[in-house]
């Protein structure tokens, strides 16, 4: 593994076993990365199959060329490793769990809803159904009436719902539910296709960044002396010894770190704590739209079961109607000795019709409620624990970038390292001399 790494970090291979050794090396990460990138595409951003094979392919072979000519870019792939672990994957992983919430739990949701707007179209139309029936049983009784009972009747048809103007209001009840149908559709598709926009918008930013965070720390280094040089290292402290100074590190200020160490200092962990609110507030939006999943689930199998249970409730239409007529008394006075009464009664009808009003049938066909893919929860419940995981590595991916670049470039990491002994030795020195000038003021 030594002699890979030796072989993979140098600016120019000393000897054909080298040069091997680097090719095979190139060779195996340009294939495993461009398998990863296919999968990417093709699978998490929903690029097409053609499309996603031929990037990737053009990917790996450029990717192959530059990694074995090109020595700082091997460097600076190699920064991205550890990058991609901690920062750069968080993002992706983020990326990642928006996509399976726009995909698998945000359709779910507006079939459910969906559901939910069938059963009320089904109820509006069985009820409209039910109250036409009973209407026309009051046209039916107007015919047994005479004439005069049909107008009353037909009045009190035209009062409720009359045939004609029941159709009408059907048709309308249908095209009102078709259209409340087809703008859920429309904005279900809006939806997805723009969080799938921006999630391909988001993932080409991250991916761009990264490649420009790794530059950007690799140049950092190269060309700043006090960039991240912060870290006891190996080299440090054998130098310290050669100068018969190893009292420097000893009494070292406390921002400086041990790169082979795993404690992390204040700052480290008040950065970790910050991250780990943001993610929070991330993670409860999450969780709430995984609750609407579960609500609208329940809500929608509810309705469905308690319409199921709603019972037929009979109407009883009883039809009195009484006809007299009035005979004026100056009209009696004209037939002396014939007795007419002053009311007699013509029609005296009364008929009782049974109907039954229903709220929904079978007839009516609804989708059953999309029970909650508890495997995506799982899913995603376990993305997040990698990203809180993920925050407090990220501390040790930056200590990594700093010894990969150190194994690329050892002149650099010289000059480094006699760098940071120089400031350390001249702050040691300035305290000595404050400290003596103190003393001799105290004596």
């Amino acid at each position: 593994m030594l002699d890979a790494w030796s072989a993979y970090s140098k600016p120019v291979p000393s000897s054909c076993s080298e040069l091997l050794t680097l090719f095979l090396q190139c060779c195996c990460i340009a294939v495993l990365t461009g398998g990863l990138l296919y999968n990417w595409m093709f699978s998490s951003l929903e690029y097409p199959f053609h499309l996603s094979s031929a990037i990737a392919v053009s990917f790996s072979l450029l990717l192959l060329l530059i990694l074995f000519l090109v020595h700082p870019v091997r460097c600076m792939f190699t920064i991205i490793v550890p990058t991609l672990g901690t920062k750069q994957g968080r993002r992706l992983l983020l990326s990642t769990c928006f996509m399976i919430v726009a995909v698998n739990i945000i359709p779910n949701i507006m079939d459910n809803i969906k559901t939910i707007l069938q059963v009320i179209k089904c109820i509006c139309k069985n009820y409209s159904d039910s109250l036409l029936n009973s209407t026309i049983l009051l046209g039916k009784a107007s015919t047994q009436f005479g004439h005069q009972v049909k107008e009353v009747t037909d009045n009190m048809a035209d009062n409720f719902l009359t045939p004609r103007n029941g159709h009408f209001q059907y048709a309308q009840v249908l095209i009102a539910s078709q259209k409340i149908k087809d703008d859920f559709s429309a904005v279900e598709l809006l939806v997805k296709q723009a969080l799938l926009v921006a999630n391909r918008v988001a993932a080409g930013f991250f991916l761009f960044y990264l490649l420009f965070e790794s530059a950007w720390y690799l140049k950092s280094y190269l060309t700043n002396l006090r960039f991240d040089n912060i870290y006891i290292t190996k080299k440090l402290e054998v130098l310290a010894v050669d100068k018969k100074a190893a009292h420097l590190l000893i009494h070292s200020p406390k921002k400086l770190i041990r790169s082979t160490g795993l404690k992390l200092s204040r700052e480290e962990m008040v950065v970790c704590l910050v991250r780990m609110m943001l993610l929070t507030l991330v993670l409860m939006v999450t969780a709430v739209i995984i609750a609407t999943d579960y609500v609208a689930f329940h809500l929608a199998d509810t309705t469905m079961n308690e319409v199921a249970q709603f019972p037929t409730v009979p109407i009883t239409l009883n039809i009195k109607y009484n006809a007299k007529i009035s005979i004026l008394p100056f009209i009696s006075k004209l037939f002396s000795g014939v007795i007419i009464p002053g009311e007699q009664s013509i029609v005296n009808f009364e008929r009782t019709y049974q109907q039954n009003l229903t709220f929904i049938s079978a007839d009516c066909t609804i989708k059953r409620p999309s029970p909650p893919n508890n495997f995506v929860a799982l899913v995603v419940g376990m993305l997040y624990c990698i990203i809180y995981v993920m925050l407090f590595l990220e501390t040790y991916a930056q200590r990594l970038c700093r010894k990969i670049s150190a194994s690329f470039f050892e002149r650099q990491e010289g000059r480094r390292v006699q760098y940071l002994y120089g400031a350390l030795l001249r702050k040691y020195n300035k305290k000595e001399q404050q400290l003596q000038q103190k003393l001799r003021a105290d004596l």
